[in-house]
């Protein structure tokens, strides 16, 4: 109880938000059309002006470190987990099974990872590569796929066509081209235009989560052992193999000191970003398995974080 309380402060805006949003669909305060224009707004305004400000102040040079080797093994472990299940135990079509990938591989790095990182480790630093490392690598490849798997018309080669415009296309991989780019020539906005954009990026995550509780109201979970059997791959991999593969690695194959190791693996244990759920929207997938990824996820990774915590730094308590 000692770990799990201070952590649970961290967790109380994630389940207060998405309580607000089914509130909200269950009154109809907003309108039918609420659920999809604000998942619209998220993908299209408030997520690419977060993704700018953040990747536009980070000092890409603390993107190569060997604890993200350890990281990136147990996301790539994971992620294939997640799209070998959705491929060949549940027949899903392509872009689904990139869904699936990223429920079971992609971690809350954002609104989640900081304040974890903080109440566990003392300090965020080593969230900032972990969002890199999502945000320049992960996020391209799902969105690649998610784009590639939804447009399947037309010949071989405008299909390929499709691809190479798809970062001019997708707000969410030139926002971020667009951050990388600032800073790495150390180009800065000027201050009022620099202060609106975090404005209006600080609004993506809890729109996110609003836009999430609402789906709980108008697209209540699907029934099935089906569904449940998939939902319970994707957390299970999530929270309990992505932290494990990394524990595995930073400790045989990297040797990494006590608190790097602590560092990866609570990382790696954080639950299911809401962010899956908004890409699923927005490619009019069927959301079920990220939403309920998401939220199953997301309250198992408070007993399994207390737990890492407690068994990695037993020296802090």
């Amino acid at each position: 109880m000692h770990a799990l309380q201070p952590l649970l402060a961290s967790f109380v805006p994630i389940w207060t938000l998405t309580a607000v949003g089914y509130l909200v669909s269950r009154t109809g305060l907003l309108g039918e059309q609420a659920e999809a224009v604000l998942g619209r707004f998220v993908f299209h305004v408030a997520m690419p002006a977060a993704l700018f400000t953040m990747l536009a102040k980070a000092p890409l040079r603390t993107f190569a470190n060997a604890s993200m080797l350890a990281f990136a093994a147990g996301t790539l472990v994971a992620s294939l987990l997640g799209w070998a299940g959705a491929r060949w135990l549940f027949g899903r079509r392509p872009a689904d099974q990139a869904i699936s990938g990223m429920a079971a591989g992609y971690v809350n790095s954002a609104n989640l990872g900081i304040p974890v990182a903080v109440q566990v480790l003392g300090d965020a630093s080593f969230v900032g590569p972990v969002l890199l490392f999502q945000v320049l690598l992960v996020t391209p490849i799902i969105l690649g796929a998610l784009d590639a798997g939804t447009s399947a018309d037309g010949s071989r080669a405008e299909r390929l066509g499709r691809l190479v415009r798809l970062p001019l296309r997708n707000p969410i991989i030139m926002a971020s081209a667009l951050g990388v780019l600032c800073s790495a020539t150390g180009l800065h906005l000027p201050g009022a235009l620099g202060h609106s954009c975090d404005l209006l990026g600080g609004a993506g995550v809890p729109t996110a989560l609003v836009t999430l509780g609402m789906s709980l109201h108008a697209r209540p979970a699907a029934a099935g052992g089906s569904l449940r059997a998939e939902v319970g791959l994707a957390v299970v991999t999530k929270n309990l193999v992505q932290p494990l593969v990394a524990f595995a690695v930073g400790s045989l194959l990297l040797d990494l000191t006590p608190h790097q190791l602590l560092a990866v693996v609570i990382c790696s244990a954080l639950p299911t970003a809401q962010n899956v759920f908004i890409y699923a929207r927005q490619y009019d997938l069927n959301t079920a398995l990220p939403r309920n990824s998401v939220l199953w996820s997301t309250l198992l990774s408070m007993l399994t974080l207390s737990a890492i915590d407690w068994t990695l730094a037993p020296t802090t308590h």
